[in-house]
Formats: C-alpha cells, structure tokens, sequence
C-alpha cells in the first residue's frame, strides 16, 4: 500500500451490534475521523483507512446467518482491531477456535494483562473491563499471541505485532471498561494517525459542501421532525441562509407531545 494514500481516519465496519456508532463516536471525540461500513465491502470501496476495527455483534462466526465478510480485509496491511464478535471471527477465518460458552458472560470483568503491547500501554497490571458475549475463543491461530486473560477468558486480547492486527473480548467504547479510552488511543497511535478531527471543523466542511453542490439554487425539504431531516434542515439553513431554505414538516403521528 502506498502511504500517500492513506486516509487519517479509522473505518468501523458493523456486524450488526449496537456498538458501531458507539465505536466511531469514541474515537471522533479522540479527535480522529471514523465511518462506518459493511462488512462485505469491496477494497475498493474501502479505500485506504488508516486503521479498521471489526465492531462485535449478535450472531455466531460458525453460524450460517453470520453477516458477510470480505476476508480480503485481513490482508490489506491495514492495522486491525477486532471487538468482541471481531476478535472471534479474526480467530475463526485464521483458523483458531471459537467455541459457545455454558453460560453467557455479561457484566465486569478483571482483565490482567500478561504480555507488553502497544494496544496496552500505560494500562494498570489489572484493569476493570466489560464483557458481553456468548462465544468464547479457545485457541487462537499461529503467529498469534495472548496479551491479557480474564479468569474466565484465557483470550481477553491477543496480538500480531507484524501484521499489527488486534483483538480484545471486552468492550472498550463502553464507559464500564475505564481504560476503554486508552486502548482506542493506543490503537490510533498504532495507526499513525494524526488528531485533527473536531465535530466544529466537520460541520465547517459540511457546509462548504453543501455551498459547492446547491450552488445558486434554492432548496425545498421534507422534514419530519426525526434527528435526521432534523440537523439536514438546520445544516442548510446554516450553509444557505433561511430564505434560501423551505422546510415543510410532515406530520407522521409519531411525534412526542409538548
């Protein structure tokens, strides 16, 4: 891959979990741009993100109904750090062993890490993280190394420093794993990544945008008062000026009452 073309930001691709938007919001407020995608994307379509993280999810890797994945992905050079659902499946496609649990585990943990790690640094001998899963890994595949266990998880995290490719069990973007804040860092470090990103310069760019596209024109919208139609109406008014802007909003019946 050439470094020149290489974007300062990190792309989270969602297997269908809560946790993606949750993902990218933690490391936008880390100052480093973050999007979103599907797992299947093509590598073109992907471009050259600076970093990707497999967010977790509610499906089984061995599972017929697991969501689609491009396992190109893996072998991008890109650094990589796969969550909960993500680490398994790095697991599983590299031929390592991902097995269902008796019994789901979900709430704290102690994680203790065991190996130094740049994904690690700075975090205390134990750390209080967040679990939530009902697969576990079993055994990881070659060139792998565990970096941190739990008393009920052997493969808390593991690594591949030459490959730069990444996986923890827990939960990071939660506010229940305290150095979750600190691994998202470390990551970004990892990726070289510069912090640069603020929503103000975004919205910034937003509305040069929108200046570029709409040009001289007037613009008529649809608004039906959900957060969406919502920010896109108050963007353009910013960008255009009210009397450039016709916003109708459509009653749909599920407005909140005053």
């Amino acid at each position: 891959m050439n470094p020149r073309n290489i974007q300062n930001k990190i792309t989270v691709l969602d297997f269908g979990g809560q946790y993606a938007h949750l993902i990218a919001k933690r490391i936008r407020h880390l100052g480093v741009y973050a999007d979103i995608m599907h797992p299947d994307v093509s590598l073109a379509d992907l471009g050259h993100p600076g970093g990707i993280i497999l967010s977790g999810g509610p499906s089984s890797v061995y599972s017929e109904s697991a969501p689609p994945f491009n396992p190109e992905i893996l072998e991008t050079g890109i650094p990589i750090l796969g969550l909960c659902y993500g680490l398994q499946l790095i697991v599983y496609l590299l031929g390592g062993d991902v097995r269902r649990l008796a019994r789901r585990e979900y709430g704290r943990a102690e994680l203790e890490v065991s190996v130094k790690s740049p994904l690690l640094e700075g975090l205390n001998t134990r750390e209080t993280v967040w679990m939530s899963h009902g697969d576990s890994v079993a055994g990881i595949p070659e060139g792998y190394l565990s970096i941190g266990k739990t008393s009920d998880c052997p493969f808390a995290a593991i690594s591949n420093e030459a490959k730069k490719i990444y996986g923890l069990q827990f939960h990071p973007e939660v506010t229940d794993t305290p150095c979750g804040n600190r691994v998202l860092e470390n990551f970004i470090r990892i990726c070289g990544l510069e912090k640069n990103w603020s929503m103000e310069g975004y919205i910034d760019e937003k509305i040069k945008e929108v200046r570029e596209k709409v040009g001289s024109r007037n613009v008529f919208l649809l608004v039906s008062g959900g957060v969406d139609s919502t920010v896109t109406f108050t963007l353009l008014n910013n960008a255009l000026g009210e009397d450039r802007v016709m916003g109708i909003h459509i009653d749909n019946g599920f407005m909140r009452k005053k």
